[in-house]
């Protein structure tokens, strides 16, 4: 989809490189050193060695499909204005809902263990809108994944706060996914209610007791399990 002028995500300021990230980038390589591995071993065996067990890409394979799978996310961004390199990275709800047919990319994550969870997100899985880095951070309203991962186009863009001399367009280095406004929250859910209910949770082993969004701040995209109940339920409760 053509590009929104100011649509910007919150990779800046939280997508900093903590030991999780780190640790998804070493995994990446990790990943890509096995199929080169497997590449290899195929081709300096004669056919019909490898019959009766698995190649190293094949083992490659089945320990990405055992890992995790999640449907439902967070996703962070900046309602407020802030100027990077020129550029206003602001993008609140209101913002998504005022774009063509209430859709937009996600662009500008720059942190490994973040691109790897929009890469994982499927068509149709929806999250919350979370408005970050404001007078009053929380959960805003509800958004749905309307096209998948896709190279970010910001990281070619020399002018682009975002922009990556080290990703190429032939091995692009980051991704992004399209979102579609579905509707607000039925009541603003701040931080500050969260975080009460995230303290409760630790002692009594309830659904938000390792909310990434505590345990992983940084994180501007953050995926969600045990959380999804509990958050809907908040969203349900009278103020």
């Amino acid at each position: 989809m053509s590009r929104p002028g100011k649509k910007r995500s919150r990779a800046t300021l939280e997508d900093k490189e903590s030991p999780e990230a780190i640790l998804a980038k070493s995994e990446i390589q990790e990943e890509e050193k096995c199929t080169r591995s497997a590449a290899q071993e195929r081709s300096s065996k004669p056919m019909g060695s490898s019959k009766g067990r698995a190649t190293k890409k094949e083992t490659c394979r089945s320990t990405q499909e055992s890992k995790q799978a999640f449907s439902h996310w967070l996703m962070k961004s900046e309602p407020e204005s802030r100027f990077e390199k020129g550029v206003d990275v602001k993008f609140g709800i209101e913002d998504l809902k005022a774009q063509p047919n209430q859709t937009a990319c996600w662009d500008g994550v720059r942190n490994y263990q973040a691109r790897n969870f929009m890469r994982d997100m499927q068509v149709g899985q929806e999250a919350f809108f979370y408005h970050s880095n404001c007078k009053e951070p929380g959960i805003a309203g509800i958004i749905k994944i309307v096209k998948e991962a896709y190279p970010d186009h910001t990281q070619f863009d020399k002018k682009d706060p975002h922009y990556d001399s080290s990703s190429t367009k032939e091995n692009p280095k980051w991704s992004m996914v399209d979102v579609q406004f579905v509707r607000m929250t039925k009541r603003f859910i701040p931080l500050s209610e969260l975080k009460t209910h995230h303290q409760a949770h630790r002692g009594s082993g309830g659904p938000l007791k390792d909310m990434a969004l505590f345990t992983r701040q940084r994180l501007s995209v953050q995926p969600l399990r045990e959380e999804l109940r509990s958050l809907n339920e908040q969203d349900e409760r009278e103020q």
